[in-house]
């Protein structure tokens, strides 16, 4: 097995005893207050194992408010802004906001896009500044007057609450009637973003699918299993109640934690085509683009878009699964690729950087950033093999550094 960082290819002997995790010839990197600029990128062994870095810092404050696929660790994001110091960064795939977080954190400026409503309502919540005191009355009111109602009491009513035949399939009636009383309060409060995030993420916990594939259920289970999560005979939920409550609890404090350390920084949310957006000037780019056919961003949150009436736009992701990885599908993601990167290239200042993560198994990135007219200051690889549960494989993520010409 080899890994390339910087000009030098590193061979790394399989530990057998553990699988497939390598032996690492120093240990990886966790002083992260030393980064400079003066930092050689390529010293650093960013081969984190769960003893380097537990998933408990992984998923710190608000980068844990509600699951999501695909997003790379903060840890990563920490490094580049240490050691470039810009005065604006850009993620024109920015997800989760993995890297709105950090920016705000370090108090620098930053600009995200995505094509995902519900992405960017969740960047937006995570990166928001509150007044705690209010924030912390509203969440509680909300949960207090969404469970004084009886589990059956909008059924009895026969109001039309539900017109939604995906919510009628994965919801049991009194899960779903806890969900919707919930989504009735929500115009009464002025911190109805986060209580949409509460819904939401109780919504992923309330459906009725296997404790072990709540990740890519394929269909509602409605009977007991086999649960190779627990080791025994699980049912499926029919309450949603309990994961309301859990979770407006956990909001609170990780908003609480994160308002500590976010800086007064500007953060900018662009909901729209990362090829065709208008991007605001910036002099560094830190991005996680999505990989060839491997996830469907909406569909992984199909609860929180048929709940909260969200603009669906899925078939406007670029290399969603849906497209699959044919040799048609790679080359419409890299004329993708290519024409979003020299879109955010039209803004970044004359000497800026784009520092993309991505899983380049396929060697699709030359060419994106040949076309894009950038060269390759620097490329690391960095093994990933913290895995859990069902997406335990482990697997290489390319980090390329990118450079204007000049």
């Amino acid at each position: 097995m080899t890994i390339t960082q910087g000009n030098q290819v590193k061979t790394l002997p399989v530990n057998h005893n553990l699988g497939y995790s390598p032996q690492y010839d120093s240990e990886p990197f966790t002083d992260f207050d030393s980064i400079t600029p003066e930092t050689e990128l390529e010293s650093l062994n960013l081969n984190w194992r769960e003893r380097d870095l537990p998933e408990r810092i992984r998923t710190k404050h608000v980068h844990r408010l509600h699951p999501y696929l695909g997003k790379f660790i903060p840890q990563l994001v920490e490094i580049f802004l240490r050691k470039y110091q810009p005065e604006r960064v850009c993620d024109p795939f920015s997800g989760s906001g993995t890297t709105l977080v950090e920016a705000a954190s370090r108090g620098v400026g930053s600009v995200g896009c995505d094509i995902s409503s519900f992405n960017n309502l969740m960047s937006k919540v995570k990166t928001d500044q509150y007044n705690l005191e209010l924030l912390e009355s509203e969440v509680h009111d909300a949960l207090n007057q969404s469970l004084e109602q009886p589990a059956l009491a909008l059924g009895e009513q026969n109001a039309p609450y539900c017109s939604s035949n995906y919510l009628s399939e994965w919801f049991a009636p009194s899960a779903l009637w806890s969900l919707l009383a919930y989504r009735d309060l929500l115009p009464n409060y002025s911190h109805s973003n986060v209580l949409k995030v509460i819904l939401s993420r109780s919504a992923r916990s309330a459906r009725q699918t296997t404790h072990f594939d709540l990740d890519f259920p394929k269909k509602p289970q409605t009977e007991p299993y086999q649960c190779y999560k627990h080791g025994r005979i699980c049912k499926p939920t029919t309450d949603a109640a309990r994961f309301l409550t859990r979770y407006s609890h956990d909001t609170l404090k990780r908003i609480r934690e994160f308002s500590t350390i976010r800086g007064d920084a500007e953060v900018s949310i662009i909901t729209g085509d990362a090829r065709e957006v208008q991007f605001p000037y910036h002099d560094l780019v830190i991005t996680s683009p999505p990989y060839v056919g491997l996830i469907d961003y909406h569909e992984q949150h199909r609860y929180a878009y048929e709940l909260l009436g969200l603009e669906w736009k899925a078939d406007d992701e670029i290399g969603s699964a849906s497209q699959g990885n044919s040799n048609r599908a790679k080359a419409a993601y890299v004329d993708a690729m290519a024409e979003a990167f020299a879109n955010v290239k039209g803004s970044l200042s004359r000497n800026g950087r784009m520092v993309v993560i991505v899983n380049d198994k396929l060697g699709l990135y030359n060419e994106i950033r040949e076309r894009v007219g950038l060269r390759l200051e620097s490329r690391m690889e960095r093994h990933v093999n913290r895995r859990t549960g069902r997406r335990s494989g482990d697997f290489f993520e390319s980090i390329l550094v990118w450079r204007q010409t000049r």
